[in-house]
């Protein structure tokens, strides 16, 4: 049997969720394009968000550790691709759209810019004037006007559904205005498992590579109330014995499935007991319904507050991110005072954006690595253009 489109289609229709979104009713696309003949509408989305140039060069941009830190510690990449997992089996466990989650997850940090969340800061501080600056919308300006790859049109040419659960897209650290996508309405069941996937990622990657940096040892670990249950559940018993790689893999393990199966089981009891049985149901529904139950969620928390002060906060964290923000600032009010050090591919945009815009984009797109370079050919006297 040959599963073309329509074949596809009906397949959702009979075996997702009342609630899902179903590829065949979506929306639309803002510019009009004849469908794929062998994909989804969702399943075109996430090929055309993976063939990006912004997607590619995730893989050199900070997630905590920059990149001469190690070869072994997450990037903006794997945290994506860990995102894109966790997400399609929170949906696959709930009967949600596992193509729509996917496209949502892997887009959902495109616009990120160098250095993680200290260019971040450093760019909404420059741009404080001048709109500011969100990762959340940065991505956003991605898919819908700076990659150029289409003849009739800027951007990715996305769905509606994919669009609007990026732009509401919400963790503790991110927020977004969808001031265009019926902002009174809750995100969908699909972009809200995209936020949980990704607060978990995050948790469970920054403790194995906290762990594994030496910011923190299995001891210190020992007050959480997570840590605590964690080793009473994997099936190797350091207890004091060197703490090799195999144990903090297991754990690691261990957490992510803990979490998924808790999101997974809690979600679904919220989505019964409120008889939320379409997708409408679910964003008119008063909060969120994808989320832990209260005592994993407050073992969570206990985590992301440890981690913070511990990991985030941590002297050769805090060295970096400093550094991290001069590069930026130092590069952005160059390229401001003097356009025509830009590359005249970006001078172009000149004629259709303020210059603080245009330098914001073209800041944003850079890797770790090309902003170490770009500032050297700016600030160093000896280094050739």
């Amino acid at each position: 049997m040959i599963y073309l489109r329509e074949k596809l289609e009906e397949l959702e229709a009979a075996i997702l969720a009342p609630y899902a979104l179903l590829s065949k009713n979506s929306r639309g696309r803002l510019h009009p394009e004849n469908e794929s003949r062998s994909r989804t509408a969702f399943q075109r989305d996430r090929d055309r968000i993976i063939h990006t140039t912004a997607f590619r060069r995730l893989e050199y941009k900070t997630q905590v550790f920059v990149f001469y830190e190690g070869d072994h510690y997450r990037t903006r990449l794997t945290h994506t691709l860990e995102v894109a997992q966790l997400g399609r089996s929170i949906a696959r466990g709930l009967g949600a759209n596992e193509d729509l989650a996917e496209a949502i997850c892997l887009a959902h940090d495109l616009g990120h810019a160098p250095f993680g969340h200290a260019g971040e800061h450093a760019l909404n501080i420059m741009m404080a004037d001048h709109g500011g600056f969100n990762h959340n919308t940065q991505s956003y300006r991605v898919v819908t006007e700076l990659e150029n790859r289409y003849p009739g049109f800027r951007g990715l040419n996305l769905t509606y559904e994919t669009r609007e659960g990026m732009l509401k897209h919400e963790t503790d650290y991110d927020q977004s205005e969808a001031t265009e996508y019926e902002p009174d309405k809750r995100a969908s069941v699909e972009a809200q498992i995209a936020n949980v996937a990704d607060e978990m990622a995050y948790n469970a990657h920054d403790l194995d590579d906290g762990l594994r940096a030496g910011l923190f040892t299995p001891r210190d670990l020992e007050e959480l109330d997570i840590w605590r249950l964690l080793i009473e559940t994997i099936p190797i018993k350091w207890n004091g014995q060197p703490f090799d790689d195999i144990a903090r893999r297991g754990i690691i393990r261990e957490l992510i499935g803990a979490c998924v199966v808790d999101v997974v089981t809690t979600t679904s009891k919220v989505l019964e007991d409120n008889k939320l049985d379409s997708p409408l149901a679910v964003q008119q529904y008063d909060g969120n319904v994808v989320g832990y139950s209260p005592e994993m969620g407050r073992m969570v928390r206990q985590l992301k507050d440890y981690l913070y002060e511990n990991m985030y906060r941590h002297y050769r964290l805090v060295r970096m991110q400093v550094k991290a923000e001069r590069f930026v600032a130092a590069l952005f009010e160059a390229y401001v005072a003097e356009p025509g050090m830009l590359p005249m591919k970006t001078q172009q945009q000149l004629e259709n954006l303020p210059v603080e815009r245009v330098v914001c984009d073209y800041i944003a797109g850079m890797t770790d690595r090309y902003a170490l370079e770009e500032w050297e050919k700016l600030f160093d006297p000896y280094r050739n253009a």
